[in-house]
């Protein structure tokens, strides 16, 4: 099995049952969205293998020694790189400004491309639910959300296109840029 091969298997075991939030959709699905759509500006299997595990350290009971030895230093901290301390003593609303913010400047020190390719695969991602949820839904999407003040994401999602700059002759940053203007129009 190819690295990436292991990374899938490694990312469905870890999210096993899991679904995402309000689609009830099975959660291994955003990870694989998210390494199709860093596919499309890289082949390199140790970016997409990142891709796909992006949310393990974030979302399961994975330790980042776990992942460093399963699929080795490269691999682990761009997955480190976009993993969002959850604050878990607290309620996540009252937390949600500092962890993205903290995300933003995370992202932006780290400033690789790959780093960028790993962020870009899963923010396009979650920008495409969230418009398919938008039209479905209108106002009433954002009550899902730990934030319900759609001008929230509309900065955290501001901040990290911005930052996505580098990537900006490709497909997937224009997408981006489309997706964000139709959910928060100026």
């Amino acid at each position: 099995m190819t690295i990436l091969d292991r990374a899938i298997v490694f990312a469905t075991q870890a999210h096993s049952g899991a679904v995402r939030k309000g689609s009830g959709t099975p959660y291994i699905l955003h990870p694989l969205e998210a390494a199709a759509i860093a596919a499309t500006l890289t082949d390199d299997l140790e970016v997409l293998s990142a891709a796909v595990l992006h949310d393990v350290l974030e979302d399961t009971n994975t330790s980042a020694e776990t992942l460093r030895a399963q699929f080795g230093a490269r691999i682990a901290g761009l997955v480190e790189a976009e993993t969002e301390e959850k604050y878990r003593a607290l309620p996540p609303a009252a937390t949600w400004r500092r962890r993205k913010e903290e995300a933003v400047a995370r992202l932006r020190a780290h400033g690789s491309r790959d780093a960028l390719i790993v962020a870009m695969g899963d923010k396009l991602s979650n920008l495409r639910s969230i418009f398919q949820a938008h039209q479905a839904l209108g106002p009433a999407l954002w009550t899902r959300f730990h934030e319900t003040d759609p001008q929230a994401h509309a900065w955290y999602y501001r901040q990290m296109g911005e930052l996505f700059e580098p990537l900006g002759a490709a497909p997937a940053w224009q997408e981006y840029w489309r997706l964000y203007h139709q959910i928060w129009p100026d």
